[in-house]
Formats: structure tokens, C-alpha cells, sequence
């Protein structure tokens, strides 16, 4: 209402062209550095404060998320590292227990090599002892034949070492 008296006023006094006037212009210039320093004051300010600390938090996250990122990076190497680590342990110790498989492998057949070795050893000496005691068996046997043959034929009974001298001497004829 003001502005509308002065400027009334000011404009037809001074004569000016659609309906201005110099101090409606001062008026409204002094009104307008009145509300715009109250609203720098209580409006502007906390306004400004609010997007400053908004962009400080934005740039604050930026920074963490590109610093988690590079974190992140070596994290992945690292875990890369360690993945090949662990897979060069499993092949040594998975070529370790097929060297250890080979030797206990090769110790077993030295064992049932050395173990058939021994059957073989001790069933050839035990067919050797079965064949002598065999032999001492059956020269009794013929001995005692022969002693009874004599004694049919000759028609008299030969003493034992006579016996005995007679069956070596057909026994050593048969061989030779």
C-alpha cells in the first residue's frame, strides 16, 4: 500500500513515464536489502550450512567408498595370494602322499617278495627232509624185502649186518 501511495505520488510529480518514481525505487531497494539480509541471516545461512554439510558427507562417502574400493582391490590380491598358496600346498602334499603311496607300495612287495622267498625256502627244505626221511623209509622197507627174499631163496636166516651188506651191494648194482 505503501509503495503503491509513493509510487503514485512520486510518478505523477516527477512526471516520469509509467508511473515511477525515485523514492518508491529507494523504498522498495531499501525494503529489498532489508529482506534479503534477514533471509541471508536466518534462511540463506543455515541453508548454505545444511548443503555444505551435505556435500562434506558426500564427499566424505565418495572417499570411504573409493577407499573401500582400493581395500577391497587388495583384499582380492591378497585372497588371490593366499588361493595360490594354499593350491601349491595341496600339490605338495598331494605329491608328497603319491610318493609316500609308491614307497609303502614298493616296501609292501619287498615284504610279500621277501615273505614268498621265505614259503619258498621253507616248503624246499621241508620236500628235501620229506624226500630223505622218504628215502631212509623206503630203504628199510627194502631191507627188510630183500632180508625176506634172501631167506626164501638161501632158505636160511641172514643176521642183520649181513642183511645189510647185501642191500647196500644190490642197492649201489641198481644205481650204477
Amino acid at each position: 500500500m505503501l509503495h503503491t501511495y509513493f509510487a503514485a505520488k512520486d510518478g505523477a510529480e516527477a512526471g516520469l513515464p509509467l508511473g515511477l518514481s525515485a523514492s518508491a525505487f529507494v523504498i522498495q531497494l531499501v525494503t529489498f536489502i532489508f529482506v534479503f539480509l534477514l533471509l541471508k541471516k536466518f534462511a540463506f545461512t543455515p541453508i548454505t550450512k545444511v548443503l555444505e554439510k551435505r556435500r562434506q558427507t558426500i564427499d566424505d562417502g565418495v572417499r570411504l567408498g573409493r577407499k573401500l574400493e582400493k581395500e577391497k582391490e587388495n583384499l582380492d590380491k591378497e585372497v588371490a595370494k593366499v588361493v595360490r598358496e594354499a593350491r601349491h600346498e595341496a600339490d605338495k602334499i598331494i605329491a608328497a602322499g603319491h610318493k609316500d603311496a609308491r614307497q609303502s607300495i614298493r616296501e609292501a612287495e619287498k615284504t610279500a617278495q621277501a615273505k614268498a622267498d621265505r614259503i619258498l625256502a621253507d616248503a624246499e627244505e621241508r620236500i628235501h627232509e620229506e624226500s630223505v626221511h622218504a628215502r631212509q623209509s623206503l630203504e628199510k622197507d627194502l631191507i627188510g624185502l630183500v632180508s625176506e627174499a634172501t631167506d626164501a631163496i638161501v632158505g636160511e636166516k641172514v643176521d642183520a649186518k649181513k642183511d645189510a651188506e647185501l642191500v647196500k651191494k644190490a642197492m649201489k648194482g641198481q644205481k650204477a
